[in-house]
């Protein structure tokens, strides 16, 4: 099985000084992130989209134009789209785009996300959260076959025999743009995946990795009965992993450098959610062998990702890098990441 390899930031705003640093400052360095990434050899460099204070990259396809005039062979991509408040057509044509200047290098990941201040920001109702992401998801399965579309909704003003322009690289040479969808762990989310044949990302940011193996054989299966299997029959579709962690030279250093930064971003949410305090036991339960956080030396790190890639029988691995960690921090976590861990993974899986 062949594995791949992809880094994800969320244009975390880190302190400096006690201050945090500003937002064109991180979005320059997202940029520079993503350079490092390709030079790391990584194979895809996805940037979330948030409207908050604390993430920088509320317009991360914008972030991936300016990456696709200065690189050469990585993916690019979002991690996520939200959806939910996004026009499905604008989503389309903001990656048509990217697909074109890129070169054909374009993916999505699509999902809910798991912050709602896009929804009054842009005027929907959180009462319609599960309708308009299926919606949405509907008409962007109709979009992306770059086909006149002819489709109508609840929440949206239909379409009649629309095409949309420009047309993708991949259309334009006999394929079609890859969508992921983002999966936090229900079954009704596999299944709807599955029966649009797009691929899955398993979102895993708690718990056990070990906990997800059961929706990677219910997408395979869902997959088959729904008919997107290859002329052998085999069902169609990749399978990914995105959980959060960082690299340095040593276990101890990690989480030197990630404890104080996980606390605060944990901490901040957990008051917006009614949530207790954070504790270094909660932290150490995280990056312990079997934890969601990949956190540690290369050894420790590649030695947890061969785990979970085996677990779950996944075709890639994408490891959000960045908690407020500062950008000399993150590059050197990306360097290690391509550098000693994705080669000790390969090592280890026997590929």
């Amino acid at each position: 099985m062949s594995i791949e390899f992809g880094a994800h930031t969320f244009a975390a705003v880190p302190q400096i000084d006690g201050r945090p640093q500003s937002h064109a400052q991180v979005l320059r360095d997202v940029v520079a992130e993503g350079i490092a990434a390709e030079r790391a050899g990584l194979s895809f460099f996805g940037i979330g989209e948030h409207h908050r204070e604390d993430f920088a990259a509320s317009a991360p396809e914008i972030l991936l134009a300016a990456l696709a005039t200065v690189t050469e062979r990585i993916r690019l991509g979002t991690a996520v789209t939200v959806l939910s408040s996004n026009d499905p057509v604008r989503v389309f044509e903001q990656f048509s785009t990217i697909d074109g200047i890129s070169g054909g290098r374009a993916e999505m990941i699509v999902g809910r996300g798991s912050f709602v201040e896009s929804f009054p920001l842009f005027g929907y109702r959180l009462e319609d959260y599960q309708d308009l992401f299926e919606e949405r998801l509907e008409l962007l399965a109709a979009l992306v076959r770059e086909e006149p579309v002819t489709w109508s909704g609840r929440l949206r003003t239909p379409l009649a025999e629309q095409q949309v322009f420009p047309r993708s690289h991949a259309a334009e040479h006999g394929g079609r743009m890859p969508v992921w969808v983002g999966v936090g762990g229900s079954p009704e989310s596999v299944i709807r995946t599955a029966r649009h044949g797009f691929d899955m990302m398993l979102a895993i940011i708690g718990g056990s990795p070990a906990q997800f193996a059961p929706f990677a054989g219910l997408y395979r299966k869902a997959m088959e009965q729904f008919g997107h299997v290859d002329d052998a029959g085999m069902p169609l579709g990749r399978v990914g992993m995105h959980s959060p962690g960082f690299i340095a030279e040593t276990d101890e250093e990690a989480k030197r450098i990630l404890l104080p930064n996980w606390l605060r971003f944990r901490n901040r949410l957990g008051r917006e959610r009614g949530w207790g305090e954070a504790t270094e036991r909660e932290f150490d339960a995280q990056i312990a062998e079997h934890g969601a956080l990949f956190a540690g030396s290369p050894e420790t790190v590649a030695q947890k990702i061969a785990w979970a890639i085996e677990t779950l029988g996944v075709e890639r691995f994408d490891l959000k890098y960045d908690a407020g960690t500062s950008h000399e921090e993150n590059l050197r976590s990306i360097e290690l990441f391509g550098s000693e861990v994705v080669p000790r993974v390969r090592a280890l899986l026997g590929s």
